[in-house]
C-alpha cells in the first residue's frame, strides 16, 4: 500500500510516498480503516524529526500520522461496534501510527463513528486536537462554569477547539484569546458569536499588559508560555500545557510508550532521562505554588469514549472544526509545504488536512 514514510528521522522537505507492506487483521480486536483524509498535527511532524528519539526507539520505514477519518474495510472477530462500510473517524495508538497511508489499522479502544453531516476532511481534522482541548479543560479542578478562562490562539488546531469547549460545555463565563492582526476579525465569524469574549493582538499588545494580574481562572497553554502567565492567574487557579515536557513519570504512563494495543506493554523510559524530566517538571510545579497556581503538562490519552462526546457535540451543532489547508495524498510537494508550515509554527487558521 501507499504511504507517507521517512526512511530516517528528518524534517517535512525529506518526505517520501512509497510502498510499505500493506496491513491486514493480525488480531480479532483489529479494525482495517480505507483512508479518505488524515489531518496534520504538530507532534506528527516533531515526533518525525526525531523529537523523542531519546525515550522512543522507532522503526523504518516509519509512517506518520495519528488522525484520520475512512470507512471501515474489515474488522476482526472480536470487533463488535463497526462493521465493513462504517465511516468512522480515529486518533491512531502510537503502536498503530500510520494515518497518512491508504489503510490504517486500529482497536475500537480508538475509533467513533463519524460525525454525520461533515465531511470525511473535517472528520479527519477533529480528533487529536478536540480530545486534547477536552482532556486540558477537565485539568481544572472544580466547576469552570462562570470562571474566567485564557486560552491563547483561538484559530489554531487546539485552540479553536478549546475555546469552543469551554463556553459551550464548561460554560466558561469568559474566554480571552489571542492572534494575529489579520486574524482577528474572522474569530467570530469561524468560531461563531459568544465564544470568545476577550480578543488579543498579539501583534499590537502583550497580554501580560492587558490581561490584569490575579484575574484568570484557568489558562490552558497551548504555546509553552505557561510559566510567563503566572502572574495572570488567581490563587487556587490551573495551569495545564501541552507544549512543554511532561513529568518523567506522566511520559512512563502515558500511551505514548505502548508498544502494542495492550496498555500493559509498554517501553521504558532511560532513567536518566525520567529523573531529569521529573525535576524539571518539580520545579515548575513549585514556581506555580509560590502563586498558588496548580501546574501540569499532560500527555493526550486517546480514547473512543472522549471522541463519541466529541462525535455527538459536532452532530448536535456545538462544535465545529476549520480546515485552513488541503494537500493531496499523492500530491508529495503539497503535502511536504503542508507539513512545513506546521513544523514552523506559522500561522494558518485551523487544521491542514491531507485528502486522498
Amino acid at each position: 500500500m501507499l504511504s507517507i514514510n521517512i526512511p530516517k528521522h528528518t524534517t517535512p522537505d525529506q518526505y517520501e510516498l512509497g510502498e510499505v507492506p500493506a496491513l491486514a487483521v493480525e488480531h480479532p480486536t483489529d479494525i482495517l480503516i480505507k483512508v479518505h483524509a488524515a489531518s496534520i498535527n504538530p507532534i506528527d511532524v516533531k515526533k518525525a524529526s526525531g523529537a523523542t528519539k531519546m525515550v522512543l526507539k522507532d522503526s523504518f520505514p516509519y509512517k506518520i500520522g495519528y488522525d484520520c477519518a475512512g470507512t471501515v474495510q474489515d474488522t476482526g472477530t472480536q470487533v463488535t461496534r463497526f462493521k465493513v462500510g462504517d465511516e468512522v473517524f480515529a486518533r491512531l495508538p502510537e503502536c498503530q501510527r500510520g494515518s497518512w497511508s491508504e489503510i490504517a489499522r486500529s482497536t475500537e479502544d480508538f475509533v467513533a463513528l463519524k460525525p454525520k453531516g461533515i465531511s470525511m476532511e473535517d472528520a479527519a481534522s477533529i480528533p487529536l486536537a478536540s480530545m486534547t482541548a477536552l482532556q486540558a479543560l477537565r485539568g481544572y479542578e472544580g466547576d469552570l462554569e462562570g470562571k474566567t478562562v485564557f486560552i491563547p490562539a483561538a484559530l489554531g488546531g487546539t485552540g479553536m477547539f478549546a475555546c469552543q469547549l469551554a463556553k459551550k460545555y464548561f460554560k466558561a463565563g469568559k474566554v480571552i484569546t489571542t492572534v494575529s492582526t489579520s486574524k482577528v476579525p474572522k474569530v467570530k465569524g469561524l468560531l461563531g458569536e459568544g465564544i470568545v469574549d476577550e480578543i488579543i493582538d498579539y501583534r499590537k499588545s502583550d497580554p501580560m499588559t492587558v490581561i490584569p494580574p490575579k484575574s484568570v481562572d484557568f489558562i490552558f497553554d497551548t504555546m509553552g508560555s505557561a510559566m510567563e502567565y503566572l502572574s495572570l492567574v488567581r490563587q487556587g487557579g490551573a495551569i495545564v500545557t501541552v507544549s512543554i515536557l511532561t513529568s518523567g513519570d506522566v511520559l512512563q504512563n502515558s500511551s505514548v510508550m505502548r508498544r502494542s494495543p495492550d496498555k500493559r506493554d509498554k517501553t521504558i523510559v532511560p532513567f536518566h532521562i525520567r529523573v531529569c524530566l521529573n525535576v524539571m517538571d518539580r520545579i515548575r510545579r513549585a514556581r506555580a505554588s509560590r502563586y498558588g497556581v496548580k501546574y501540569s503538562s499532560i500527555f493526550l490519552e486517546p480514547n473512543a469514549t472522549d471522541l463519541e462526546s466529541i462525535r455527538q457535540w459536532v452532530e448536535a451543532g456545538k462544535l465545529k472544526t476549520i480546515v485552513g489547508t488541503t494537500a493531496h495524498f499523492k500530491d508529495l510537494q503539497a503535502v511536504r509545504d503542508a507539513c512545513q508550515a506546521v513544523f514552523d509554527g506559522k500561522g494558518s487558521i485551523g487544521k491542514s488536512v491531507i485528502v486522498f
